[in-house]
């Protein structure tokens, strides 16, 4: 077993810090999930280690997708994106109209075959991110031009925000800013991100609008929300936003700084998901402050291994690949435990690689493989210059110790020479191959 895990770990490539973090977040899971699911398996009728024993399923299948994907040349993914992109829409828009509804917004569609139960915009997400990468990559020499260089990347991110909105503003509006962080990266003007902003701002309006007119879509919702986060109508706890925040603060308040301890949460009888959108509160009541600024550090750190990444990364594509999924990934997080501190309003995000989950799980361990694809690119890159700058010197010391020997002259010019020209060509910087 042991050697399996050796020869499994040789093969493994890419930047080693962010297959540790991966781990760590997994570990993390497993033990939230199976602290937080108690009272769920109680409900259910279902043995207390029902919900661990599919969450090590999950992850394990997880583990082994992103090392799948990461095998891939990442150059791959720009054919594939165009495909996954194309294959988005029309999900998206059958998910708004025939989805499976839960909490008055349709965002799950079922599998026929397998009867598989899947969140569509977790597909959009990682075909979007895929797509604009290849796209702004293409458009580098006409990016500064509105017409040319913009709208092309433009219109991709305002169809699948479009089509995501009605049933999820949540996500829709963190795909906007994400892809305004990367359009920034990708040399776009400050006055057309200004311009996207206001048409953001109008867009945003507009639905909201038609839908308190019109009935379709979740008006209510957003303004309730928006609401009790200001404090407004609903003073009283009754609200089921206001019941959640209040069980996580109660929950971040026992923790205090080392926490409970495993397994000794209180709220996780009291919060509705304490195993998905809350699971942050969980882990800062039974680890205590310390705990949630472990888990705070770990995506950041994983933020900071993909910008050096894209830091390395040569070609735009490869670049733009890897820091457009690992923002949308740390955001996300972000996102989650501001939410669970009271910092933004309620949004039904998940914490990635954390909270329980299937399809969740498994898109995001495609997203973090294909990460791991480019830094596994970046790194025989560098390694291959290394090995050719290291043979260049050698081949020029061994001609230079050949003709010393061939030699008839004066040593002491020989030696002068010879030093001046074994000089000038180790020095020399090899020529890349293609």
């Amino acid at each position: 077993m042991a050697d399996r895990i050796k020869q499994l770990l040789t093969k493994t490539k890419g930047d080693q810090v962010i297959w540790g973090v991966v781990v760590v977040l997994s570990f993390i899971s497993l033990l939230a999930v199976y602290s937080s699911t108690g009272s769920l398996a109680y409900r259910m009728e279902k043995n207390s280690s029902y919900y661990l024993v599919k969450q090590v399923m999950v992850l394990g299948l997880g583990l082994l997708i992103t090392y799948w994907v990461h095998k891939v040349n990442y150059t791959k993914f720009a054919k594939v994106a165009v495909i996954l992109y194309l294959l988005s829409l029309p999900l998206l828009l059958y998910t708004l109209f025939f989805g499976t509804s839960l909490n008055e917004g349709s965002r799950w569609i079922k599998l026929p075959v397998i009867n598989l139960t899947f969140q569509t915009s977790d597909l959009a997400k990682l075909a979007l991110f895929m797509f604009i990468a290849r796209v702004l990559s293409m458009k580098q020499d006409v990016i500064k031009d509105l017409k040319k260089g913009f709208i092309p990347v433009l219109l991709p991110m305002l169809f699948t925000c479009a089509l995501i909105a009605p049933a999820n503003l949540s996500t829709a509006l963190m795909l906007g800013a994400t892809c305004s962080i990367v359009f920034f990266i990708g040399r776009v003007q400050v006055k057309h991100l200004l311009l996207l902003a206001a048409v953001g701002i109008m867009g945003i309006s507009l639905l909201f609008t038609i839908s308190k007119l019109t009935g379709f879509g979740r008006a209510k919702t957003w303004e309730q929300r928006i609401e009790d986060f200001a404090g407004g109508k609903k003073k009283d706890g009754k609200g089921e936003d206001v019941y959640q925040v209040q069980q996580a603060k109660i929950a971040i308040a026992n923790g205090g700084i080392t926490g409970r301890g495993p397994g000794r949460s209180l709220q996780k009888n009291f919060l509705p998901h304490p195993y998905s959108d809350f699971i942050f509160s969980i882990i800062v009541e039974e680890y205590g402050l310390i705990g949630g600024a472990i888990v705070v550090m770990l995506y950041l750190l994983f933020l900071w291994r993909s910008i050096l990444i894209f830091k390395r990364c040569p070609f735009a594509f490869g670049a733009f690949l890897a820091v457009g999924l690992s923002i949308t990934l740390v955001f996300q997080a972000m996102l989650n435990m501001a939410v669970n501190v009271h910092l933004v309003p309620v949004t039904g995000l998940t914490l990635p690689m954390i909270s329980m989950g299937g399809s969740s799980i498994w898109f995001t361990s495609i997203a973090i493989g294909i990460i791991l694809s480019v830094s596994r690119y970046v790194d025989e890159m560098e390694g291959g210059k290394k090995g050719t700058k290291k043979a260049a010197k050698e081949d020029a010391e061994e001609e230079y110790e050949d003709e010393e020997a061939s030699e008839e002259i004066a040593p002491e010019a020989l030696t002068n020479e010879v030093k001046k020209r074994k000089k000038t060509i180790i020095n020399k910087k090899p020529v890349p191959a293609v």
